[in-house]
């Protein structure tokens, strides 16, 4: 059949004129249909594809809407041949210019296409990769060469790579719908292995126990929002996750198991360079002080825990970016190469008021901020990923006498969170109570100095090394206080091991 064919049954494909002049978009209308014959002949050819073969990766549109039938015959049990087809195609005017339903019929004349049906099926698929790229680079060369608009080379630039990321996806331009029936089956999957952790994990695993209760784990194309005043520990415990999760993903890899919980991590640091952040992170899994190891005041002992921390981590999936003063736009393009490159499946940026928006807020902060908390959560749908940011806090809490983080202390703007599906803050009550220390009675001191210091100091020993960390926000279930421990001089963040929270002091 050729396209001169399609063309005189009215079928002429959507992106023909995507092609240069003088030249025709790849195409191969004969692989095709062997192909839809083969699976005309024997269903099964179906399943053990090397790809996930859709309709809108065949050129001939009667070509897509027969597999579309094809398919959704197979999800209802049926047998799919040309005699159960025809009903469906007896009205199609396209096909009755190419002979009417008999055509289905001559799709399994020769049987050729079961000598080779996965070879066909690449390359029908590999076809239709090559006509989108011809589609992009033409949009790219259009919307390059018209200056009738604003000039913006940079935000053409990254809608380009966006453009080339969901054709490397497999994207199509035609992206359907997701059908209830493949929702409802991932909605499924997730149960299962929530039922398999044996602790409600269904997500991505943040290594706390008491956070993963509470939560599920860190979800696809979830934003988490994780803030706290400064000193509270917001970046220790995005490493220690960031930490848990790469590490998680090792365990996967060498052991095996019926759910990976962990995956390969981003981590933009805007604040801290990366030989910084790879030295707290060097600390808490070592459990020396950072300031030991800035010092190299370290024992032998100390030094070999180190060693061994090292070697630990130079198989780590966890990747750093610490370019500054870095733009939503410019996150996005490099958290696409580095789903391509690396597969990540978790981002942590550190922090959401230091990246840039566009430049079109016109010197709005509030507006800005909006932006960016809109651009990461788009991107966490985008690249299947969650997203956790973490945010500075207003001082209106250090302007109240409840130190206690509340959402109406998010920084800047309302949306941030309008936009996530999860907002964390981190409060330490030993962080506040350090501030109210009274002068350290001596000898000479009253009875009531000292019982007044006391009085502090058993207050504090009550809290020393305990954090709470507040979900203050989660759409997908219920809000509530997490314990959790912090040491401090590690800057490293674990689950305490109790049974009943109420019974454990946190505040």
């Amino acid at each position: 059949m050729s396209e001169d064919q399609l063309i005189l049954a009215g079928e002429k494909p959507a992106d023909t004129d995507a092609a240069p002049q003088g030249r025709s978009l790849p195409t191969n209308l004969e692989a095709e249909a062997a192909f839809l014959g083969a699976v005309l002949i024997d269903n099964r050819v179906l399943e053990e594809l090397p790809v996930e073969l859709r309709p809108q990766h065949f050129y001939a549109p009667i070509h897509g809407r027969i597999l579309d039938r094809i398919l959704t015959l197979i999800d209802r049990q049926m047998v799919v041949t040309p005699v159960t087809l025809k009903p469906y195609f007896e009205g199609d005017e396209a096909l009755s210019e190419l002979g009417g339903t008999g055509y289905l019929a001559q799709l399994t004349a020769d049987g050729q296409g079961l000598l080779a049906p996965r070879e066909l099926a690449q390359q029908i698929y590999d076809l239709a990769l090559l006509r989108e790229l011809v589609g992009v680079g033409r949009n790219l060369v259009e919307e390059a060469l018209d200056t009738s608009e604003e000039v913006e080379p940079m935000r053409q630039i990254e809608m380009a790579e966006k453009r080339l990321f969901d054709v490397a996806e497999g994207a199509t331009s035609e992206k359907a719908g997701v059908a209830f029936r493949s929702a409802s089956m991932e909605a499924i999957r997730l149960v299962e292995a929530a039922m398999n952790s044996g602790g409600g994990l269904s997500g991505k695993t943040t290594g706390l126990e008491t956070i993963d209760s509470k939560t599920a784990g860190l979800h696809n194309s979830d934003l988490i929002i994780l803030a706290g005043r400064p000193g509270m520990g917001k970046t220790s415990l995005a490493t220690n996750i960031a930490f848990n999760c790469a590490e998680e993903y090792l365990r996967y890899q060498r052991d095996g198991g019926k759910h990976n919980y962990g995956a390969p991590v981003a981590f933009f640091s805007l604040e801290m360079s990366s030989d910084q952040l790879a030295t707290r992170i060097l600390a808490e899994q070592a459990e020396i002080s950072s300031e030991a190891l800035r010092s190299g005041k370290l024992r032998k002992e100390e030094f070999q825990q180190l060693s061994y921390a090292a070697q630990k981590l130079t198989e780590l999936p966890l990747y750093i970016d610490d370019t500054p003063a870095l733009t939503i736009s410019g996150l996005r393009t490099r958290a696409r190469r580095l789903k391509r490159r690396h597969d990540i499946g978790l981002i942590v940026v550190d922090y959401l008021q230091l990246l840039q928006g566009s430049g079109r807020a016109n010197d709005n902060r509030v507006n800005e901020i909006s932006e960016i908390s809109r651009g990461l959560k788009t991107l966490a749908k985008e690249l299947q990923v969650p997203v956790i940011a973490l945010s500075q806090l207003s001082r209106a809490v250090e302007q109240r006498e409840d130190k206690r983080p509340m959402l109406s202390d998010l920084r800047e703007s309302g949306s941030i969170e309008q936009d996530a599906d999860m907002v964390w803050f981190i409060y330490r009550g030993d962080y506040y109570h350090e501030a109210l220390r009274p002068d350290m009675p001596t000898e000479t001191s009253s009875e009531g100095d000292k019982e007044k210091y006391r009085v502090w100091e058993d207050r504090y020993l009550e809290l020393r090394n305990k954090a709470t960390l507040i979900v203050a926000k989660q759409r997908h279930g219920s809000t509530g206080n997490v314990p959790l421990l912090f040491q401090a001089e590690f800057t490293k963040f674990s689950s305490p091991n109790m049974k009943d929270y109420s019974d454990y002091g946190f505040e």
